[in-house]
């Protein structure tokens, strides 16, 4: 028997739990990435030059993402056999706490060669953590939904992501206002800190969720497979890797617009990086509110027009985006940012139902976090390292970042091309 009908309250709420949820994730990996750039280097690995010094926090950076497929795997393992729910709320705790324990990490100078690798070690934690989390937040949204509007449903998960990055960059830009010297001191730990609160609120709101009908109805029906990476493997390879594929456009430039960005004005223009924060914290802030706008498209044109849309702009702005950065003006700056954040979000916005859709309700956590998390470390994960080495190769010049940008947007072209389009599949299967 099919699950009955949700009541919109239902919907509404489960949105709202699964938004509340992905922004406090979010703003905890976020936080990582923008004090990367900006301060990490510095104390973490001050007997580095300058731009080593910046790899290398790059470089732990990624540790990150090299995590969160193993963590994906691990919950979409659970997720598929236990439930969504019972997930959601291990990664938001396991986030949170990565996080306030950064706030309390010592420093190279404090601890030696063991600030680093205990550094390193939490951002590991991190992302297992979101790598779990991703796929149980937008299957609870897509699989409450209703036919016709799951693009929309899912898209306002998805805005939880710009919203974690405003939340995270807005906190630095206040916290690097205060003299450098108390910045490095302990202005820096404050935003990791203060992630105890929202994953306080983040889990308050996300235990008062309904498990999602469809993953019960099916489990009233069958029982769950074994070994539910195993199946989706030997089922449906083909859209585990045109899912990988979809990701690599998006990830690779939303990192370059968002971390990466943030190196080059400092060290290549000579910016403040509050010039560079502003930027960004304005893309976050219109990118929150076209998202919904390009999820519920999707629900009319369907989720392959508007991917390739996306991607499309964004290879042909590549260019263009260096040229605006380059001429060093600050307005100018936000609107080359906020361009490419706009470009971004008509792929992020359709991504969740897409990924979501391409799976059947057995395999649907494990099958969509898959997809979604091996792309993470090869596109997004890399892409800040990638560009400091080629900036370093090119002498400064950002021709070699924007070939490798193009090389993405092929990727992600073919991918999504490839694939079934799948906005009225029926979500019972």
């Amino acid at each position: 028997m099919p699950p009955a009908p949700t009541d919109q309250s239902t919907v509404r709420r489960v949105v709202l739990a699964s938004f509340i949820g992905t922004t406090v994730e979010w703003y905890d990996f976020f936080l990582y990435g923008t004090a990367a750039a900006l301060v990490f280097n510095k104390l973490f690995f001050p007997t580095f030059a300058p731009g080593a010094g910046t790899m290398a926090a790059f470089a732990t950076y990624a540790v990150g993402f090299f995590a969160r497929p193993i963590g994906g795997i691990v919950f979409g393992h659970f997720g598929d056999k236990i439930g969504r729910k019972s997930m959601l709320v291990t990664t938001l705790m396991l986030m949170g706490i990565a996080t306030f324990c950064i706030g309390l990490l010592p420093t190279y100078d404090q601890a030696g060669i063991l600030a680093p690798v205990l550094l390193v070690t939490l951002r590991f934690v991190q992302g297992f953590g979101v790598g779990g989390e991703w796929g149980g937040a937008v299957l609870m949204a897509v699989e409450h939904g209703h036919a016709g509007r799951r693009g929309l449903f899912a898209s306002c998960v998805q805005a939880g992501m710009p919203v974690g990055l405003l939340l995270a960059n807005g906190a630095f830009m206040i916290c690097s206002r205060m003299e450098e010297a108390d910045f490095l001191a302990w202005g820096w730990r404050v935003p990791f800190l203060l992630g105890i609160l929202l994953l306080g609120v983040g889990m308050f709101i996300r235990l008062r969720v309904m498990e999602s009908p469809v993953f019960t109805a099916l489990q009233n029906e069958a029982p769950p497979p074994k070994v539910p990476v195993l199946e989706v493997l030997r089922l449906q390879p083909r859209n585990v890797l045109l899912a990988m594929g979809a990701r690599f456009a998006e990830n690779a430039f939303f990192y370059i617009l968002t971390v990466f960005v943030l190196s080059y004005g400092s060290t290549r223009l000579g910016l403040a990086s509050s010039t560079m924060l502003n930027g960004v914290l304005l893309g976050s802030a219109v990118q929150f509110l076209v998202i919904p706008l390009f999820g519920a498209l999707s629900d009319r044109l369907g989720r392959r027009p508007v991917y390739l849309g996306g991607a499309v702009f964004l290879a042909l702005f590549a260019f263009p985006f260096f040229w605006m950065v380059d001429s060093g003006n600050t307005g100018v700056i936000a609107l080359a940012i906020t361009i490419g954040l706009v470009g971004h979000a008509a792929m992020y916005g359709p991504q969740a139902a897409f990924f979501s859709e391409l799976f059947g309700t057995r395999v649907r956590y494990t099958g969509a976090s898959l997809g979604y998390q091996l792309a993470s470390p090869l596109a997004g994960g890399l892409a800040p390292l990638i560009a400091t080495a080629l900036l370093a190769w090119s002498g400064g010049k950002p021709w070699p970042i924007v070939v490798y940008l193009l090389i993405m947007s092929t990727i992600t072209i073919v991918s999504v091309w490839l694939a079934a389009e799948t906005h009225r599949d029926d979500l019972r299967k």
